[in-house]
C-alpha cells in the first residue's frame, strides 16, 4: 500500500487548507477551506479545482472555520458525492457558517452589480445558499475519542484541539499488509489557557503530522489579554466615542463576550451596553448551550446573573434594520461584529460609519492575514478602499495580542514535545513563510527535529509498500 499527500491549500497561507490524502487509490481531502486574504490567494477559489471533485471519496473536517470547510458547497457542485466527517458541534457549526458563506456571496456579487465595480457584466457568488444547502445530507457528526472505521484500510479518531467549539486534531491510523502507520493533523490548535475551551489533548505517536504554524513566529508577551482589553474599551470610552471590535462570529465573538462581562462585573470598564451585530454569532453562542460538555462553561450558564452570554447589558441585533440603527449611536456603546479580519459581513458598514471619525475606535482581537482589511488598518494605512470608495482613517486602531484562538510559538513546541518519539516527517502548514520557518527551526533548536515547509500544489510520498 502506497500512501501520498498533495498540498491544496494551507501552504504558504494560513488559509485555503485542503490536504489531499492519496492512500492507494482512494482519494481522502482533510479540510476543504475557502482561500481568503490577498488577491491571488481568492481567485484560488475560482480556478478549477486540482483534482476531479467527483474522484474525491470522502472528507474530513478539523473544524468548522471557512478557512476550512468554506469550499465544501462548490465541491459538491463540481461532482463530489462522499461523506463528509467531523464532530458534532463541528456539523452544526458547518450549517451555520456555510448558509452565511453562501448568502454573502450572493449580496457581493448583487452589490457589485449595482455598484458597477466588477469587471463582470453580471458578477456570480462562488456558490449560493441553495449550493450550501446541498452539502448537508453529506454531514456525519461524531464525538472525540471515538474510533471511526469506515473502510477496512484505515480509521481516524478526533481529539479536542481547542481553538473553537467542537475543532479537532486528527489522527488516522493506515492498516498495511505489514504495517500501521499513524498520520497525525494538528488542525488549529488553541491556547493551553483558555477560559471558556479545554487546552490541545496530546498525542504520543505520529509517523507524519502535519503542524499549524498561524502564529509559528511570534510569541505572546501579553499575559493578562483581559487587562489589555480593558485598557482598550477605557479608551474608547475615555474618547466619548463607539468601539468596534471586528470579531469572527465562531469562538473569538465568545470569548470576548466572556471577558468583557467579566469585566463590567469587575467594574473595570463602564456598564455601557454591548451589541451583538451578527446574526450568525448569535447562533453560534446557542450551541455552547447545546454541546456543553466541549467546553468549561457549563456552570456558568447554569447561574443566575453570570451567564456572559445573557444580561442586561448585552444586547443581540438580528436584523438588517437593527444592525443600521447602531450607525447613530454616538458614544458609550461597544458593537462586536464579522468578519475578524474586515473582509466582509456586517462589520463593514459600521467600519465604513465609523472610520471617519476621530472619537470611534476600532479594536482588532485576532490574527490578521496578509492582505486583508484589518492587516492594511493595523499597518497604518491613512485610507482604505471599501463599497468601491476610498475611506478615510481617523478613528483610533488598536491590537489587543493574546485573544488570539491560535497557540503561539512556544505552546506549538510545547505541544509537539507531547510525542514520546519523533515523526519520522513533519509537515509546517497553515501559516506564511516567515512563520513556517522560524517554527522550523524551534523545533530544530529544542527538539531536534526535521521539517517540512510543502508549497501549493507540491506532493509527497509519505508511504511505499506497508
Amino acid at each position: 500500500m502506497n500512501v501520498k499527500v498533495k498540498f491544496l491549500g494551507g501552504a504558504g497561507t494560513v488559509t485555503g487548507s485542503r490536504y489531499l490524502l492519496e492512500i492507494d487509490n482512494f482519494k481522502l481531502l482533510v479540510d476543504c477551506g475557502m482561500f481568503q486574504g490577498i488577491k491571488d490567494y481568492r481567485l484560488r477559489n475560482w480556478e478549477e479545482f486540482p483534482v476531479n471533485p467527483a474522484e474525491i471519496d470522502m472528507v474530513i473536517l478539523t473544524h468548522a472555520h471557512i478557512d476550512h470547510t468554506g469550499y465544501l458547497p462548490k465541491l459538491v457542485k463540481s461532482g463530489f458525492k462522499g461523506p463528509v466527517y467531523c464532530t458534532n458541534p463541528t456539523l452544526e457549526l458547518v450549517k451555520i457558517m456555510l448558509l452565511d458563506s453562501g448568502k454573502l456571496q450572493e449580496e457581493e456579487a448583487a452589490f457589485a452589480q449595482k455598484k458597477g465595480y466588477s469587471k463582470h457584466e453580471k458578477p456570480e457568488p462562488l456558490y449560493t445558499v441553495e449550493d450550501a444547502e446541498k452539502v448537508f445530507p453529506l454531514l456525519n457528526g461524531v464525538d472525540f475519542e471515538e474510533v471511526q472505521s469506515i473502510v477496512p484500510f484505515f480509521d481516524f479518531t478526533f481529539y479536542n484541539a481547542g481553538h473553537i467549539l467542537g475543532a479537532a486534531i486528527l489522527k488516522l491510523r493506515v492498516k498495511g499488509e505489514n504495517q500501521v502507520k499513524k498520520i497525525v493533523f494538528s488542525g488549529d490548535l488553541g491556547r493551553y489557557h483558555d477560559p471558556i475551551l479545554n487546552p490541545p489533548a496530546r498525542l504520543p505517536f505520529a509517523d507524519i503530522l502535519f503542524l499549524e504554524s498561524t502564529y509559528g513566529d511570534r510569541v505572546s508577551k501579553v499575559r493578562n489579554q483581559e487587562d489589555e482589553l480593558a485598557l482598550a474599551i477605557r479608551n474608547a470610552y475615555r474618547n466619548g466615542g463607539v468601539a468596534v471590535i471586528p470579531a469572527f462570529a465562531v469562538g473569538r465573538t465568545q470569548l470576548i463576550l466572556f471577558y468583557l462581562h467579566r469585566l463590567q462585573q469587575k467594574g473595570k470598564i463602564p456598564n455601557i451596553p454591548i451589541y451583538v451585530d451578527s446574526p450568525m454569532a448569535i447562533d453560534v453562542t446557542n450551541l455552547y448551550k447545546k454541546f456543553n460538555h466541549y467546553h468549561r462553561l457549563k456552570p456558568v450558564l447554569e447561574e443566575e446573573g453570570c451567564n456572559p452570554f445573557s444580561h442586561k447589558n448585552l444586547h443581540y441585533y438580528q436584523s438588517q434594520e437593527a444592525s443600521m440603527s447602531l450607525n447613530a449611536l454616538r458614544g458609550d456603546a461597544i458593537i462586536i461584529s464579522a468578519s475578524g479580519m474586515a473582509t466582509g459581513g456586517r462589520v463593514m458598514h459600521h467600519l465604513y460609519n465609523r472610520l471617519p471619525n476621530e472619537q470611534d475606535s476600532i479594536i482588532f482581537v485576532g490574527y490578521q492575514a496578509k492582505g486583508t482589511r484589518g492587516r492594511r488598518l493595523l499597518d497604518g494605512e491613512e485610507s482604505v478602499r471599501m463599497y468601491g470608495l476610498n475611506v478615510p482613517v481617523k478613528a483610533s486602531i488598536s491590537y489587543v495580542e493574546g485573544l488570539s484562538a491560535h497557540a503561539d510559538q512556544e505552546e506549538l513546541v510545547d505541544w509537539a514535545q507531547g510525542f514520546t518519539s519523533k515523526p519520522k516527517m513533519t509537515f509546517l502548514v497553515h501559516g506564511e513563510d516567515e512563520a513556517r520557518k522560524s517554527l522550523g527551526e524551534k523545533l530544530k533548536e529544542e527538539l531536534d527535529w526535521n521539517s517540512t515547509i510543502p508549497e501549493y500544489l507540491e506532493s509527497f510520498m509519505l508511504f511505499e509498500g506497508i
